[in-house]
């Protein structure tokens, strides 16, 4: 079985920068981690080449410095890394992200399986995973909570859906996105990452993409209007009431009503 987890380098910390501009994030000389809801996608699929046998390929889309991204997905088990990687894809939105990581799919031959985060913590919106499953045509499952039975056929997963629990089983090819929890991620090994340490990170551009439509790709092919975006201010304002325990409650209770907030 040939097993795809998108993967997906995110701010290490909450003190971002935003382009006045373009309202995108400055993501250059900022420190970064992998999105961590991807570890959970590729503990997942490493545990299902444990049952079924096939390969794990991780593939993200950013700049070069998701090198050290790629080396850890090898450590912890990967078999191969590729990083769709071009000034084109700079500031894509959800369509643009999706439909390019559907041509890098395209371009490494397809998938039995992909398998993507739930959410990354930059973006929050969930709509990456669904929107890759449309761009190729394939069946998805969201919201995925845990394995019921997998097989070199077909996979049954459960889905937490609000108030329901929902299991659905979807034959290959097709794509789930996996909440947190669904798994333990194990550790990088160090063993592996001394074995992988030379194994290259495969590098695709937008010339190695089956689709070489422009207005397609990065800000062009983002048709998302984004009004304002900012960093939210620190507000770290305390207010301590002195006084008995009435005349603090007194006194609460006007603060509350001032700022209308009862």
């Amino acid at each position: 079985m040939k097993i795809i987890v998108c993967m997906k380098q995110v701010p290490a910390t909450t003190q971002v920068e935003i382009d006045p501009e373009t309202g995108s994030m400055k993501r250059s000389g900022s420190s970064t981690r992998t999105n961590p809801y991807d570890l959970f996608a590729l503990e997942t699929a490493l545990r299902i080449r444990e049952k079924t046998g096939g390969t794990v390929t991780a593939l993200t889309m950013g700049p070069d410095q998701a090198v050290s991204m790629m080396k850890d997905a090898y450590a912890m088990g990967a078999d191969e890394a590729v990083i769709l990687s071009d000034r084109k894809f700079a500031g894509s939105d959800v369509l643009a992200t999706s439909f390019t990581l559907s041509q890098g799919i395209r371009a490494l031959g397809g998938a039995d399986l992909i398998i993507c985060g739930k959410q990354t913590t930059d973006g929050d919106t969930s709509q990456v995973g669904p929107a890759l499953a449309e761009h190729l045509h394939i069946p998805h499952c969201a919201w995925v909570s845990g394995l019921v039975c997998v097989d070199s056929e077909k996979i049954q997963v459960k889905q937490e859906l609000g108030e329901v629990t929902q299991v659905s089983e979807m034959k290959y090819p097709c794509l789930i996105t996996v909440d947190k929890d669904i798994f333990v991620p194990r550790l990088p090994s160090y063993r592996k990452k001394k074995a992988t340490q030379n194994r290259e990170v495969k590098m695709l551009h937008l010339s190695d993409l089956p689709d070489q439509n422009l207005t397609r790709y990065g800000s062009i092919g983002s048709p998302t209007a984004v009004d304002r975006m900012f960093a939210p201010e620190s507000m770290a304002r305390q207010i301590h009431l002195e006084g008995t325990v009435s005349q603090k409650a007194e006194r609460l209770f006007a603060l509350l009503t001032e700022q209308k907030i009862i």
